[in-house]
């Protein structure tokens, strides 16, 4: 059992140490890079026009542009806006619910 447990909080600490190396920053295709290198090679075709204001603000959220709690309010924003524009027709009660 000590070493399921030994193995486990290994584990766990390389996954923590992994996740907040600073030197370390993700391009576009999600390859991690040095941060001396550059995330595009000379020649290469421009990242596709993304379609959606979420997908702007999750590819924002993880560039680190923006903080998780303005990416919360903004998709927030979003849905009370939808909901005005397209609100959804909840169907009438028929009878009880004794079924």
């Amino acid at each position: 059992m000590f070493y399921f447990i030994a193995i486990i909080a290994a584990f766990s600490m390389i996954c923590v140490l992994a996740w907040t190396l600073p030197n370390l920053s993700t391009d576009p295709a999600g390859m991690a890079t040095g941060a001396g290198e550059s995330a595009t090679q000379p020649g290469d075709s421009p990242p596709s026009r993304l379609e959606s204001l979420e997908g702007v603000l999750s590819t924002q959220l993880v560039a680190r542009e923006i903080t998780p709690g303005q990416y919360r309010r903004a998709v927030e924003g979003l849905a009370a806006r939808d909901d005005e524009r397209h609100p959804m027709n909840v169907p009438r009660e028929i009878g009880p619910a004794d079924a």
